[in-house]
């Protein structure tokens, strides 16, 4: 797709082309299904035409660019077409580093909690799940080209209301991941450092080198920060399973546990967590400039995601049993876990770096969407992006602080908005967008049931999810708010 600006109406003998593409818009084939993807008047592309701006954003490529080297100045010149060419543009770069984070941490404590045969159910399961999720996100945008993130999405289910819902939401839901992340880089320098200063220090620490990192305005910036990341967990995880299985002796895992509903759910919630990445993905569709290409960057990424977390979490937590610590890295012995700790704090900042990035391009895309300021490097430009990174952060670093617990801080992201992002939310743009078709075809109904499951999977992950997650906050004594204590140690 060129950088020209996109056809506000969908060509209808082009999306008849080749089965792939009539899947994308949901229909049959025929013309009549088609012309019903003609976008709302009153929606433009953000990002509109890129041919002579001096920031490009709809420059990732889904893979890799074999003359690729990386752009680092944030301010001022202007990149060519030749700079842009070498640029660094991988998508599932980006997709699996957001991805494959924290999420991993706390797979083995999950299995501890729910039992080892159910956990590995549900965590196939919802992958598998969440992949066919995701590819409806990619089917509502080629279907609706102008889409560039979950309030344009919500606008075309709900108007007005759906977009600020969705926009509030997702902003929302971005800031507490982020939370997260700098919850965990406190846990990882205590740890470390043995709790040598408070762990607000540790916080604010972390509140910096997020921010800065955060600066650049495009996510084919982000590509090589995201390589660091990936190898940087996966390094993690793997010395974290090999000291375990030096440490310790196979143990006898039975297939079941007891269990009770708080303790099963959070459990459950960790592993939904691990997919959780859907709200971004319009965003990142957005970026990409063949849109069609996403379905290669998820496949890859699911594939990826799916078999690191089952290989990490089980033999982990075979090693470890009902012990494992969460984050899984506190498991492999005070030296290693030091360790692994050190080795994974790039992840643990870079992947909370790029859900910053997608805030604060929510933020200003809002803000600038349609003036000459989304492509300009002037001083309005940038420093509207500095402030919005800085203001984002520093929300992220007081919820940070407030739920100090890193398995109670999951579950109730999980419960308010993962339920709906990763698995309520598409299924219901589904519906949406195939309205007329739903018993159209044995196949049809057969895609009607699946995407009501997925809606009933938000309704029932999120009602279950505020219970237990609350009851989870309140019961633990560890979750003081604004505290110095040593946070490694809960």
């Amino acid at each position: 797709m060129p950088d020209s600006p996109i056809n506000m109406t969908l060509d209808i003998d082009q999306m008849d082309s080749s089965p792939e593409e009539k899947e994308a818009v949901g229909d049959t084939g025929t013309a009549e299904v088609a012309q019903k993807a003609d976008v709302f008047p009153y929606t433009e592309d953000a990002f509109g035409n890129e041919e002579h701006a001096e920031v490009k954003y709809k420059v990732l490529k889904w893979w890799y660019d074999n003359n690729a080297r990386p752009i680092c100045d944030l301010t001022s010149g202007e990149d060519t077409e030749a700079d842009i060419s070498f640029a660094i543009r991988q998508c599932s770069l980006v997709m699996i580093a957001e991805t494959i984070s924290l999420g991993v941490l706390a797979l083995p404590a999950a299995i501890a909690g729910v039992g080892f045969a159910p956990a590995i159910v549900i965590l196939i399961g919802l992958g598998v799940i969440s992949t066919y999720t995701g590819y409806v996100i990619g089917q509502l945008k080629w279907r609706y080209p102008h889409v560039s993130s979950a309030a344009d999405a919500g606008q075309l289910l709900l108007g007005r209301f759906g977009r600020e819902l969705l926009f509030w939401t997702n902003m929302i839901y971005l800031i507490f991941i982020m939370a997260s992340h700098l919850l965990t880089f406190t846990v990882a320098l205590n740890t470390i450092s043995r709790h040598a200063t408070c762990s607000i220090v540790f916080g604010v620490v972390g509140l910096i080198a997020s921010f800065l990192l955060a600066l650049p305005r495009t996510l084919d910036r982000m590509s090589l920060l995201s390589l660091v990341s990936f190898t940087s967990i996966i390094v993690a995880v793997l010395m974290t399973m090999i000291a375990v299985g030096v440490q310790n002796p196979a143990r006898n895992i039975t297939p079941t546990t007891n269990t009770n509903l708080v303790t099963a759910f959070t459990s459950t919630a960790n592993i939904i967590f691990s997919y959780s990445s859907h709200n971004t993905f319009y965003t990142i569709i957005a970026e990409l400039r063949d849109p069609r290409d996403f379905p290669k960057s998820l496949a890859l990424l699911q594939s990826v995601d799916i078999s690191v977390y089952l290989v990490a979490a089980v033999v982990i937590y075979c090693y470890t049993g009902d012990s494992v610590a969460s984050p899984a890295l506190g498991s492999a012995g005070k030296l290693i876990s030091r360790i692994a700790y050190g080795v994974a704090l790039p992840t643990i900042i870079i992947a909370g770096v790029i859900m910053g990035h997608i805030a604060c391009k929510s933020i200003y895309v809002r803000v600038f969407a349609g003036t000459d300021r989304m492509h300009k490097r002037d001083m309005v430009a940038v420093g509207s992006w500095i402030a919005i990174a800085f203001g984002i952060w520093v929300i992220a670093w007081i919820i940070a602080s407030a739920i100090p617990v890193f398995n109670n801080l999951l579950s109730l992201i999980v419960s308010l908005f993962a339920s709906w992002y990763s698995f309520g939310i598409p299924g219901i743009f589904w519906l949406w967008m195939n309205k007329s078709l739903w018993f159209s075809s044995p196949r049809k109904v057969a895609l009607t049931l699946l995407n009501l499951m997925c809606i009933c999977i938000g309704i029932v992950l999120c009602a279950l999810g505020l219970y237990t997650s609350g009851k989870a906050i309140h019961d633990d004594p560890a979750s003081q708010s604004f505290s110095c204590a040593n946070n490694a140690d809960s």
